[in-house]
Formats: C-alpha cells, sequence, structure tokens
C-alpha cells in the first residue's frame, strides 16, 4: 500500500479523536485490508498489550494447562503444585518442539521430540543422556516466562517484558461489572473458530447494537433489541454500551444477589481491546478471544459462562444454540462486509448516534492513542 493510503489511514483516526458521536464516520478501507498495517497491529497491539486467551477455571487445579498461540509464540499456562499459575514459553529448550496441545492435566510438560521435561515452575526437570554433556548446565535451562493476569474470570496474557499491570486500567469496567460476579460464572461451552473477515471488524460488529434488530430479527431482536441500547463512557483500555433486555422476554436466573433490578435488565457489552469482547448478563455471559492471521482471516475462541448451579443441560443448550444461531449470522454479513472493502469504491461512511454505533468511535481512538504515529510515519 501506498505511503499516502497510510496517512489517510493515520489522518482519519486523528480525526475520530476529536469528532463528536453525532459527527462521526467510519475508517477508509486500508485500515481493513491492508497487510502492512496488519503487521504493525500484531506487533504494537497483539505484541505488547493484555490479550486475553481463556477463563481461570481452564487452569484451575495444580498441574493444569492451556496451551496457545500469540502471534507467532506458542505458550502455554500452566497452574503449578503450589497453586500459582504461570505462562510460558510452550518450546522445548533443546531443538525447538512445541512441547504441549491443547488442554489437560499432568505433573511435567514432557517434550514428545526427545522426552525432555519440565516442571510446573518452569525448570527443567530431565534431559535423558546429557549428562556428559561438558557445556551444558541444567541448572541455567529453564523454560522462559511472560506475564499473566487473572481479570473477573479471565485469563490475559503479555508478551513484554515487565508490562504494567492490566486491573488498574479496567477499573471503571471493574465497577460497571462487578455485581454480575463474571468470576463465578462457570464455562459450559466453548469453540474455536476462524472467521474470514477482518479482526477489527469482528470486534465492531460484537460492539454496536445498531445491528442488533435488522440483522437478528428473529434471534437476538426478541432478545436485546437495537431500541433498547445505550452507550456508557470508554476507558483508556476499555470501551462498550448496555443492551437492554427485552420486558417480555422469560428468564431462567435472575444472577448473582448483588444484582440491582435495572442490572438484571441489562446486559454489559464490553470489549477490553484488542483480543476479547464479551457480553456480561446476570444469568449468563458470552465472550470471544480474538487474534488476527491475514487481514481476513482472524482466529475466535468463544465461550458461554453461567451463574449459578441450577442450569439444566436443556437451558443450557437453548442457550448454546441462540448464540452459535447469532454468530452465524454475523459471520456470512462479516464475509459479505470483507467482499465489500475490496472494492475500489468503497468509502468511509457516517457512523449511527452514540447508543448504536458510539462503541466504534471509541474503538477508533483506543486503536489512535496506540496506532496513529507509527501508521503516519509509514
Amino acid at each position: 500500500m501506498a505511503t499516502g493510503a497510510y496517512r489517510h489511514v493515520a489522518e482519519a483516526l486523528r480525526q475520530a479523536e476529536h469528532a463528536g458521536y453525532d459527527e462521526a464516520w467510519s475508517m477508509p478501507r486500508a485500515y481493513y485490508v491492508d497487510p502492512g498495517i496488519l503487521a504493525e497491529e500484531r506487533e504494537r497491539l497483539f505484541g505488547t498489550e493484555w490479550i486475553c486467551f481463556g477463563r481461570a477455571e481452564e487452569v484451575g487445579q495444580p498441574g493444569d494447562y492451556l496451551a496457545f498461540q500469540l502471534c507467532d509464540e506458542p505458550l502455554v499456562a500452566v497452574r503449578g503444585q503450589d497453586g500459582v499459575l504461570r505462562l510460558f514459553s510452550n518450546v522445548c529448550r533443546h531443538r525447538g518442539a512445541v512441547l504441549a496441545e491443547g488442554k489437560g492435566r499432568h505433573n511435567r510438560l514432557v517434550c514428545p521430540y526427545h522426552h525432555w521435561s519440565y516442571d510446573l515452575d518452569g525448570k527443567l526437570a530431565g534431559a535423558p543422556r546429557m549428562e556428559e554433556h561438558r557445556s551444558f548446565d541444567p541448572a541455567a535451562c529453564a523454560l522462559p516466562q511472560f506475564a499473566v493476569e487473572e481479570w473477573h474470570g479471565f485469563l490475559f496474557a503479555n508478551l513484554s517484558d515487565n508490562p504494567p499491570p492490566l486491573s488498574p486500567r479496567l477499573q471503571g469496567l471493574s465497577e460497571l461489572i462487578r455485581n454480575y460476579h463474571m468470576e463465578e460464572m462457570k464455562l459450559r461451552y466453548v469453540a474455536d473458530e476462524i472467521w474470514h473477515t477482518n479482526w477489527k471488524c469482528l470486534i465492531e460488529n460484537f460492539m454496536e447494537g445498531y445491528h442488533l434488530s435488522p440483522l437478528h430479527k428473529t434471534t437476538l431482536h426478541p432478545v436485546n433489541p437495537t431500541r433498547l441500547c445505550s452507550h456508557f463512557p470508554a476507558g483508556d483500555a476499555y470501551f462498550g454500551y448496555n443492551a437492554g433486555y427485552s420486558p417480555d422476554l422469560p428468564r431462567s436466573n435472575a444472577g448473582h444477589p448483588d444484582l440491582t433490578e435495572a442490572e438484571v435488565d441489562n446486559c454489559v457489552m464490553f470489549a477490553v481491546p484488542p483480543g476479547l469482547v464479551s457480553g456480561c448478563g446476570g444469568d449468563y455471559s458470552s465472550f470471544i478471544c480474538i487474534q488476527p492471521e491475514s487481514i481476513d482471516r482472524v482466529r475466535a475462541r468463544m465461550g458461554l459462562i453461567f451463574y449459578g448451579e441450577g442450569w439444566t443441560d436443556e437451558a443450557v443448550e437453548n442457550a448454546v444454540v441462540l448464540f452459535n444461531d447469532t454468530m452465524a449470522e454475523d459471520k456470512e454479513v462479516l464475509i459479505g462486509l470483507m467482499r465489500g472493502m475490496g472494492s475500489q469504491h468503497h468509502q468511509a461512511g457516517p457512523l449511527a448516534p452514540a447508543a448504536y454505533e458510539g462503541p466504534v468511535l471509541d474503538f477508533y481512538r483506543y486503536y489512535s492513542r496506540r496506532m496513529a504515529d507509527p501508521l503516519g510515519a509509514l
């Protein structure tokens, strides 16, 4: 992409910083379709920010592990025998084989290639037939460790050296969702999918209520109609909106006793960019962990978490079906959106008022704070 296109995007981002919600416009096509911009995003956002990769209960017991990849770095989260959660490079220090796949429970991480093994604190536990190697010091051979943090039951990784903690940056959001007690919700459904769209399009779609009634006419409109959406102020590291529940909707579970009546009737739709979006409801909540693989390919780890123990299999299955039907509708339209983004005739359009597309502008502003200078310099 020509330098002028980068500058066009950087200028649009600078305008978004100062635009009001009643005068904001969407981004130019290069923002979504240029591989050079994606390379910058992977380095400056996904390589330095806190990225959600799962739920705490997935590694809740000593020996539990969860393997995943962030950018091009294979990682594994492990719960030690001391109860401490640690995040390591998932690469054997011998010849570079990946140590663990998926999730499970083991006393050690064992390389499938030559059976080098590592304790749950990352230290080398065994290196078969290496005793006679004169320059090899097993005590100095340990898995590189990265920062990991838990927030309301979500797990976040950071590849930076000594990154500032995440929780203080999300204090305002924590106050909004505190009474929902997401940390007590149980994971009852999780799926890994590839969506053929730009990662930013997926976030924008999840974080605006303008499309809820027209696109999801028989799925989400009866639950969270567009007319009941409202915007809340964004923080430096989060943004979102409220999706009110239809007063005609029967609810199987009101949620935690701490919830006010207004909170019971509301779903807090929030993003912790660049890698997490969530719909926080009193009875159950949804989430998607997001990682880009190419300009039109994004890895989505999607899940549902439920409050309380009184859920029947049928009630859980009904929630899963509604979620998957809704996601299928989103996925289909986002594939078409990427086709439209490829058109030379695509141009920026006006955003709907704050209650409906305000979070899209909030996302632009977050992105601009972290990316406008490097894009403008290209």
